[in-house]
């Protein structure tokens, strides 16, 4: 018998990443109080049911008793959720199934012939060898870690990542499996951040040999030979993330089946040298339509993750995505609002993008909003500055405070670059302030409407504390489009049925360059804003 517990918070966004035990265990997740079986419990468990003289009506009898032992109840109906009392109140709800070996049971991909040996070596730094659990081909990046327990398959398709070796401190990766490529009913990708894998390589503590999810269509193991991405696993993350903290995001290199001199300068690329949004951007315009569309935003893709389109779309706003180096301020009549995505790399790459955002807020009124990036490439448009973190922040549990409202958001983060708030002009003011590190977190206008976020509020895998962010912008772009028509009657922004017809709706010629993060040269160095402004 294999029993399934899990404590939900009022948001349900973790429902799609629990897993299934091989015997009887409980996984309870809600903030800020984690429930778990004792160790003792669960040996006693394992124990008794590996006896050849216990039937598994006396297992299924020890385990109810051990979960009499906890302090709420465990309801045995699939899916139907129970409310509790005591010391949690109302905080959360406790859902439990049994599985019998039915359609949820998990997975095991085929085994490799061999296992291969992998090394990741932190270029002036330690050395980790490992086992191969992705591509056999040799990369070099920058290693960032995420402390994010859950959503592996959207930080790994996320943009951002482009060009870093993602080391995850949760444990176990790749237990419920990764999902289809299935699209909702705006033609956005359900379970991906894009079409592609970005991180250009994975290090984990331990790699999940078997998977279980509805969802799930492959192993990770599988998806990252698919997109050939190599990933080592069997490797003390522990000790990657502590170096990393204290001596900053460093280059490193994983390596498959071989060894080689960690001395060469030439084994370890920077991608932080290359202009990376161009990699990610779409190469022409593309539009997804808005049912009962009542406003037409332009995107900037410096790498738009789906779940920001998804979060425009949802609430009625038709969007028109340009590349990030179009000139969008030509076109800005066009629109009710403009929004700048979140994307990789350094900011002061995208000149174009800055000098777009320059010209646009010189000569239009129009809403604008930013998320990651795209709150850096707003912050260096009016002239402030931005800096490189230690090491960023990676996470999905952030606390970021609403200086407006005192109040505190807990966010989703993938960033290495922040702005310095003691940098912005006299008719800005930072929004948020985040509470680990004291970094600024977005911006607001004093005047106009125009804000940015540092953080995710359209965050997959959860929070959701900030998402009302989208309402707040969408209600500016009303606002302005009902004054437009006050000056320009008759004047109606949304996309006519020929645009959506004329146009694609995904990202055109975005693909996976493998080569570039190979052990080559590197490519041409990008044109910072200095460079280009000089």
């Amino acid at each position: 018998m294999r029993v399934l517990a899990s404590v939900f918070t009022s948001q349900d966004y973790i429902s799609d990443h629990l897993w299934k035990a091989e015997t009887v265990s409980l996984f309870a997740v809600f903030w800020p109080t984690t429930l778990l079986l004792s160790k003792q419990q669960t040996n006693s468990i394992n124990i008794y049911r590996q006896s050849s003289r216990t039937s598994s009506k006396s297992v299924n009898m020890f385990a109810a008793r051990a979960f009499r032992s906890l302090p709420f109840k465990v309801h045995a109906a699939h899916g139907l959720p129970q409310r509790f009392s005591g010391q949690f109140g109302g905080q959360a709800r406790m859902m439990a199934s049994v599985v019998n070996g039915g359609p949820m049971s998990a997975k095991a991909p085929s085994a490799p012939s061999a296992i291969e040996r992998a090394t990741l070596t932190i270029r002036n730094g330690p050395i980790f060898h490992g086992k191969s659990f992705g591509a056999k081909t040799n990369i070099s990046g920058e290693a960032v870690f995420t402390t994010s327990l859950v959503g592996y398959p959207e930080s790994l398709s996320d943009p951002s990542y482009r060009g870093q070796i993602l080391v995850f401190t949760q444990p176990l990766i790749g237990n419920y499996g990764i999902p289809s490529s299935e699209r909702d009913e705006h033609g956005l990708l359900k379970y991906f951040e894009s079409p592609s894998l970005q991180a250009v390589g994975v290090v984990v503590a331990d790699a999940a040999l078997k998977y279980s999810h509805w969802t799930a269509v492959e192993s990770l193991s599988e998806w990252c030979i698919r997109e050939g991405v190599p990933a080592i696993s069997g490797v003390d993350t522990r000790q990657i993330v502590t170096y990393l903290r204290e001596q900053g995001s460093s280059l490193a290199r994983i390596t498959v089946g071989e060894e080689y001199d960690a001395d060469q300068d030439e084994a370890f690329i920077d991608p932080e040298q290359i202009n990376l949004v161009r990699k990610v951007s779409t190469k022409s315009p593309f539009h997804v339509s808005a049912a009962n569309s009542t406003s037409h935003v332009a995107v900037i893709d410096c790498g738009v993750k789906e779940n920001i389109l998804r979060s425009l779309v949802s609430r009625g706003a038709s969007v028109t995505v340009f590349p990030y180096d179009y000139p969008v301020y030509k076109v800005a009549h066009h629109f009710d609002g403009v929004f700048i995505s979140n994307g990789p790399g350094d900011p002061t790459h995208c000149s174009q993008t800055v000098h777009t955002l320059s010209k646009l807020m010189q000569n239009s009124q129009i809403p604008i909003m930013g998320i990651c990036l795209g709150h850096q490439l707003l912050a260096l448009a009016v002239g402030a500055r931005t800096i490189k973190l230690k090491y960023g922040n990676r996470a999905h549990n952030i606390p970021a405070l609403d200086l407006t409202t005192g109040r505190c958001h807990i966010t989703s983060q993938n960033h290495g670059y922040a702005v310095d708030a003691s940098t912005l002009p006299s008719d800005w003011k930072p929004y948020f302030v985040n509470l680990n590190d004291n970094s600024n977190e977005g911006m607001i206008h004093k005047t106009r409407p125009i804000f940015s976020t540092q953080f995710h509020p359209e965050a997959k895998g959860g929070p959701l504390d900030s998402s009302y962010l989208f309402d707040i912008y969408l209600d500016s772009v009303q606002k302005y489009k009902a004054n437009q028509a006050i000056h320009q009657p008759g004047r109606d922004n949304r996309p006519s049925p020929l645009l959506a017809d004329l146009l694609g709706n995904e990202r055109v010629g975005v693909s996976i360059d493998r080569e570039s993060h190979m052990t080559s040269a590197p490519e041409e160095p990008a044109q910072t804003l200095a460079a280009a402004t000089a």
